[in-house]
């Protein structure tokens, strides 16, 4: 029997997959939750076999739980991201993360019965219509104050409010905002966010 976790923060999603995962007399979903650090939590305490990991979660992300996992002492389970995201930096760092699948949630449910299975055996698998982006993955070249940053920018919040927000000079914030949209090749901040974040960059 494979005890898997499932971490969703949709309710109703995650009440359909736990039923419909328990389907199979082979997965006993053994703990369920919404949140990234509680998920993280209930990994090293439910003796998990398959942490089955949303990647868009309050508290963590799915992939910091996995990073966290992978690196964990007292977790020796698989980890897999389930997602509706295709987004090519998102699938960069899961594969830095060595996670041992990539699913989409669009999957037919016999087919992530299979893809767990298969997993809990110690393969790894990703997603038929995300093996491709495999080959074409961009490495994300903006560093962690630049990212930083940006996710203010999304917020709305303006040169000086930011300088003050993070404790920087406005000359700062400027000059790093500036290397961002260099590098993401566009004008205007608020496009510089949009890139970033269709590429799973931020």
């Amino acid at each position: 029997m494979i005890r898997l976790l499932l971490a969703e923060d949709q309710v109703l999603l995650r009440d359909a997959l736990q039923s419909l995962l328990q389907v199979s007399e082979e997965i006993e979903v053994v703990a369920a939750t919404g949140d990234g650090s509680e998920a993280l939590h209930l990994a090293t305490t439910e003796k998990v076999d398959v942490a089955l990991l949303d990647i868009e979660m309050p508290g963590l992300t799915g992939i910091q739980v996995a990073e966290k996992l992978k690196e964990s002492d007292t977790y020796s389970g698989k980890v897999v991201l389930l997602t509706t995201f295709s987004r090519p930096g998102y699938i960069e760092k899961a594969m830095v993360a060595k996670v041992d699948g990539y699913l989409l949630k669009d999957e037919p449910i016999a087919t992530l019965i299979d893809a767990i299975k298969t997993i809990d055996s110690g393969k790894q698998v990703v997603s038929t219509d995300l093996q491709p982006l495999l080959f074409s993955l961009e490495t994300n070249p903006l560093n962690e104050r630049e990212i930083m940053l940006l996710h203010a920018v999304k917020e709305g919040l303006s040169t000086e409010e930011i300088a003050q927000a993070k404790h920087l000079s406005e000359g700062t914030v400027r000059n790093y905002l500036s290397s961002a949209l260099q590098k993401l090749h566009v004008t205007h901040r608020h496009e510089a966010v949009r890139v970033a974040e269709e590429k799973g960059w931020m």
